[in-house]
Protein backbone atom coordinates (compact mmCIF):
# COMPACT_ATOMS: atom_id res chain seq x y z
CA UNK A 1 0.00 0.00 0.00
CA UNK A 2 2.38 3.02 -1.48
CA UNK A 3 -0.54 5.65 0.44
CA UNK A 4 -1.05 4.06 3.88
CA UNK A 5 0.09 7.91 5.37
CA UNK A 6 -3.43 9.10 3.57
CA UNK A 7 -4.92 6.65 4.94
CA UNK A 8 -4.21 7.27 8.72
CA UNK A 9 -4.41 11.31 8.33
CA UNK A 10 -8.15 10.12 6.75
CA UNK A 11 -8.55 8.02 9.52
CA UNK A 12 -7.29 10.81 12.31
CA UNK A 13 -9.74 13.38 10.95
CA UNK A 14 -12.80 10.96 11.45
CA UNK A 15 -11.29 9.95 14.76
CA UNK A 16 -11.17 14.04 15.67
CA UNK A 17 -14.67 14.31 14.56
CA UNK A 18 -15.59 11.91 17.22
CA UNK A 19 -13.73 13.63 20.06
CA UNK A 20 -10.76 11.89 19.91
CA UNK A 21 -8.34 12.80 23.23
CA UNK A 22 -5.64 13.50 21.26
CA UNK A 23 -7.35 15.93 18.70
CA UNK A 24 -9.44 18.31 21.75
CA UNK A 25 -8.03 21.52 21.43
CA UNK A 26 -6.69 23.05 24.58
CA UNK A 27 -9.14 25.10 26.46
CA UNK A 28 -8.77 29.25 26.79
CA UNK A 29 -8.26 28.81 30.94
CA UNK A 30 -5.04 26.99 30.53
CA UNK A 31 -3.82 29.06 27.82
CA UNK A 32 -4.13 32.13 30.59
CA UNK A 33 -2.48 30.03 32.98
CA UNK A 34 0.51 29.41 30.57
CA UNK A 35 0.68 33.20 30.01
CA UNK A 36 1.49 33.11 34.48
CA UNK A 37 3.97 30.71 33.56
CA UNK A 38 1.39 27.76 34.76
CA UNK A 39 1.72 24.54 31.83
CA UNK A 40 2.23 20.91 31.63
CA UNK A 41 2.15 18.59 28.29
CA UNK A 42 2.87 15.12 27.92
CA UNK A 43 4.54 13.29 25.46
CA UNK A 44 2.85 10.14 26.29
CA UNK A 45 -0.43 9.36 27.62
CA UNK A 46 -0.32 9.78 31.24
CA UNK A 47 3.20 11.46 32.54
CA UNK A 48 4.01 14.69 32.21
CA UNK A 49 7.00 15.60 30.31
CA UNK A 50 9.75 17.81 33.05
CA UNK A 51 10.55 21.66 32.76
CA UNK A 52 13.89 20.52 33.46
CA UNK A 53 13.91 19.00 29.69
CA UNK A 54 12.93 22.41 27.98
CA UNK A 55 15.32 25.16 27.26
CA UNK A 56 14.16 28.75 27.49
CA UNK A 57 11.23 29.49 25.61
CA UNK A 58 12.07 33.14 24.81
CA UNK A 59 13.60 33.04 21.25
CA UNK A 60 13.42 29.41 20.89
CA UNK A 61 12.18 28.19 17.35
CA UNK A 62 10.18 24.88 18.09
CA UNK A 63 9.03 22.24 15.96
CA UNK A 64 6.10 20.29 16.95
CA UNK A 65 6.31 17.40 14.43
CA UNK A 66 3.03 15.05 14.21
CA UNK A 67 1.56 17.28 16.97
CA UNK A 68 -1.26 18.75 15.64
CA UNK A 69 -4.44 19.31 17.47
CA UNK A 70 -3.75 22.56 19.47
CA UNK A 71 -2.79 21.00 22.43
CA UNK A 72 1.00 21.75 23.18
CA UNK A 73 1.74 24.45 20.62
CA UNK A 74 -0.39 26.63 22.06
CA UNK A 75 0.97 26.82 25.30
CA UNK A 76 4.65 26.95 23.95
CA UNK A 77 3.83 29.89 21.47
CA UNK A 78 2.37 31.83 24.95
CA UNK A 79 5.43 30.80 26.50
CA UNK A 80 7.93 32.81 24.23
CA UNK A 81 8.39 30.47 21.59
CA UNK A 82 8.44 30.59 17.61
CA UNK A 83 6.07 27.65 16.60
CA UNK A 84 5.74 25.30 13.80
CA UNK A 85 3.85 22.63 13.28
CA UNK A 86 3.66 19.74 11.05
CA UNK A 87 1.08 17.18 10.64
CA UNK A 88 -0.71 15.62 8.30
CA UNK A 89 -3.88 15.76 9.48
CA UNK A 90 -6.59 18.22 7.87
CA UNK A 91 -8.65 18.43 11.33
CA UNK A 92 -5.62 18.65 13.37
CA UNK A 93 -4.38 21.45 11.75
CA UNK A 94 -6.90 23.35 11.54
CA UNK A 95 -7.86 23.02 15.43
CA UNK A 96 -3.77 24.83 15.54
CA UNK A 97 -5.29 27.89 13.23
CA UNK A 98 -8.42 27.74 15.65
CA UNK A 99 -6.97 28.07 18.78
CA UNK A 100 -3.82 30.39 17.01
CA UNK A 101 -6.92 32.88 16.23
CA UNK A 102 -8.74 32.52 19.64
CA UNK A 103 -5.50 33.10 21.76
CA UNK A 104 -4.07 36.18 19.70
CA UNK A 105 -0.34 33.93 18.52
CA UNK A 106 1.16 33.42 15.18
CA UNK A 107 2.07 29.50 13.98
CA UNK A 108 3.64 28.14 11.26
CA UNK A 109 1.41 25.16 10.04
CA UNK A 110 2.62 22.82 7.91
CA UNK A 111 0.79 19.84 6.17
CA UNK A 112 3.35 17.49 5.32
CA UNK A 113 3.95 13.67 5.53
CA UNK A 114 7.15 12.84 8.01
CA UNK A 115 7.61 9.70 5.77
CA UNK A 116 9.12 12.38 3.30
CA UNK A 117 12.04 14.44 3.73
CA UNK A 118 11.19 17.14 5.81
CA UNK A 119 9.99 20.62 4.45
CA UNK A 120 12.72 22.64 6.26
CA UNK A 121 16.36 23.60 5.90
CA UNK A 122 19.19 21.83 7.61
CA UNK A 123 19.64 23.64 10.97
CA UNK A 124 15.82 25.12 11.12
CA UNK A 125 15.01 24.20 14.72
CA UNK A 126 16.41 25.13 18.60
CA UNK A 127 13.63 22.23 19.26
CA UNK A 128 11.23 19.71 18.59
CA UNK A 129 8.39 18.43 20.35
CA UNK A 130 7.14 14.55 18.96
CA UNK A 131 4.26 12.92 20.89
CA UNK A 132 3.85 9.41 19.96
CA UNK A 133 3.24 9.02 16.78
CA UNK A 134 5.76 7.01 14.58
CA UNK A 135 3.63 4.11 15.42
CA UNK A 136 1.28 5.49 12.22
CA UNK A 137 4.87 5.00 10.03
CA UNK A 138 6.80 1.69 9.09
CA UNK A 139 9.87 3.43 8.91
CA UNK A 140 11.30 5.59 12.13
CA UNK A 141 14.93 5.63 11.34
CA UNK A 142 13.97 8.18 8.56
CA UNK A 143 12.54 10.53 11.09
CA UNK A 144 15.38 10.26 13.29
CA UNK A 145 17.58 11.30 10.33
CA UNK A 146 15.36 14.51 9.71
CA UNK A 147 15.28 15.48 13.22
CA UNK A 148 18.82 15.62 13.59
CA UNK A 149 19.33 17.27 10.18
CA UNK A 150 16.54 19.89 10.81
CA UNK A 151 17.82 20.82 14.53
CA UNK A 152 20.80 22.71 15.15
CA UNK A 153 23.92 21.53 16.92
CA UNK A 154 23.03 21.67 20.88
CA UNK A 155 19.62 21.36 19.37
CA UNK A 156 16.85 19.27 21.75
CA UNK A 157 14.78 16.39 20.46
CA UNK A 158 11.82 15.14 23.13
CA UNK A 159 10.27 12.27 21.59
CA UNK A 160 7.16 9.98 22.84
CA UNK A 161 7.17 6.38 21.66
CA UNK A 162 4.85 3.05 21.80
CA UNK A 163 7.45 0.45 23.07
CA UNK A 164 5.48 -1.86 20.53
CA UNK A 165 4.29 -4.86 23.87
CA UNK A 166 0.47 -3.60 23.23
CA UNK A 167 0.54 -5.18 19.64
CA UNK A 168 1.15 -8.64 20.93
CA UNK A 169 -2.67 -8.62 21.78
CA UNK A 170 -5.67 -8.01 19.92
CA UNK A 171 -7.12 -7.50 22.89
CA UNK A 172 -5.95 -5.99 26.62
CA UNK A 173 -8.65 -7.45 28.59
CA UNK A 174 -7.43 -9.96 31.22
CA UNK A 175 -6.76 -12.84 30.62
CA UNK A 176 -3.91 -11.18 28.24
CA UNK A 177 -3.56 -13.51 25.49
CA UNK A 178 -0.61 -13.31 23.11
CA UNK A 179 -2.56 -13.04 19.48
CA UNK A 180 0.28 -11.35 17.29
CA UNK A 181 4.13 -12.10 16.23
CA UNK A 182 6.30 -8.80 16.48
CA UNK A 183 7.08 -6.73 14.52
CA UNK A 184 3.63 -5.91 13.99
CA UNK A 185 3.52 -4.89 10.22
CA UNK A 186 -0.21 -5.21 8.58
CA UNK A 187 1.78 -3.68 4.87
CA UNK A 188 3.77 -7.65 5.16
CA UNK A 189 0.73 -9.18 7.10
CA UNK A 190 -2.67 -9.44 5.89
CA UNK A 191 -4.31 -10.93 8.73
CA UNK A 192 -2.94 -7.41 10.83
CA UNK A 193 -4.14 -5.18 8.51
CA UNK A 194 -7.63 -7.16 7.98
CA UNK A 195 -7.93 -6.53 11.92
CA UNK A 196 -6.86 -3.18 12.03
CA UNK A 197 -9.47 -2.34 8.91
CA UNK A 198 -12.05 -3.84 10.81
CA UNK A 199 -11.55 -1.51 14.16
CA UNK A 200 -11.05 1.58 12.06
CA UNK A 201 -7.17 2.07 13.45
CA UNK A 202 -5.39 2.95 10.60
CA UNK A 203 -2.45 1.34 9.28
CA UNK A 204 -0.07 1.13 12.86
CA UNK A 205 3.38 -0.75 13.50
CA UNK A 206 5.18 -1.70 16.22
CA UNK A 207 8.65 -0.71 16.13
CA UNK A 208 11.63 -1.94 18.27
CA UNK A 209 14.17 -0.77 20.60
CA UNK A 210 17.00 -1.02 18.23
CA UNK A 211 14.92 1.61 15.94
CA UNK A 212 13.50 3.92 18.78
CA UNK A 213 16.56 4.06 20.91
CA UNK A 214 19.24 2.94 19.09
CA UNK A 215 17.79 4.91 15.53
CA UNK A 216 18.17 7.83 17.74
CA UNK A 217 21.86 7.25 18.66
CA UNK A 218 22.61 6.04 14.85
CA UNK A 219 21.10 9.74 13.74
CA UNK A 220 23.63 10.89 16.03
CA UNK A 221 21.90 12.08 18.87
CA UNK A 222 22.67 11.37 22.69
CA UNK A 223 20.05 9.94 24.71
CA UNK A 224 20.22 12.63 27.87
CA UNK A 225 16.92 11.37 29.75
CA UNK A 226 14.33 8.91 29.78
CA UNK A 227 11.18 7.44 31.23
CA UNK A 228 8.80 4.98 30.99
CA UNK A 229 4.75 5.25 30.61
CA UNK A 230 1.43 3.51 31.06
CA UNK A 231 -1.40 3.32 28.63
CA UNK A 232 -4.56 5.68 29.25
CA UNK A 233 -6.93 3.66 27.37
CA UNK A 234 -9.45 2.05 29.22
CA UNK A 235 -9.22 -1.12 27.00
CA UNK A 236 -5.63 -1.54 27.95
CA UNK A 237 -6.46 -1.85 32.10
CA UNK A 238 -4.87 -5.75 32.21
CA UNK A 239 -1.59 -4.05 30.90
CA UNK A 240 -1.90 -1.32 33.30
CA UNK A 241 -2.80 -3.93 36.44
CA UNK A 242 0.42 -5.93 35.43
CA UNK A 243 2.46 -3.11 35.61
CA UNK A 244 3.36 -3.29 31.90
CA UNK A 245 4.12 0.22 30.60
CA UNK A 246 3.67 1.55 27.16
CA UNK A 247 5.28 3.94 26.65
CA UNK A 248 8.83 5.25 26.22
CA UNK A 249 9.76 9.09 26.51
CA UNK A 250 13.06 10.19 25.48
CA UNK A 251 15.09 13.26 25.72
CA UNK A 252 18.18 13.54 23.27
CA UNK A 253 20.62 16.14 22.09
CA UNK A 254 22.26 16.89 18.61
CA UNK A 255 26.23 16.34 19.32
Amino acid sequence: MDNYTDLNAETIDRWVESGWEWGVPVSAESCAQACRGEWDVKLTPLKFVPHSWFPPFAGTKLLGLASGGGQQMPLFALLGATCTVLDYSDRQLESERVVARREGYDIDVVKADMTKRFPFPDGSFDLIFHPVSNCYIEDVNHVWRECYRVLRPGGILLAGMDNGISYLFDNCDEPLTVTNKLPFNPLKNPEQMASLMKDDAGIQFSHTFDEQIGGQCAAGFIITAAYEDFDSDPTAAALVAAGIPAYWATRAVKA
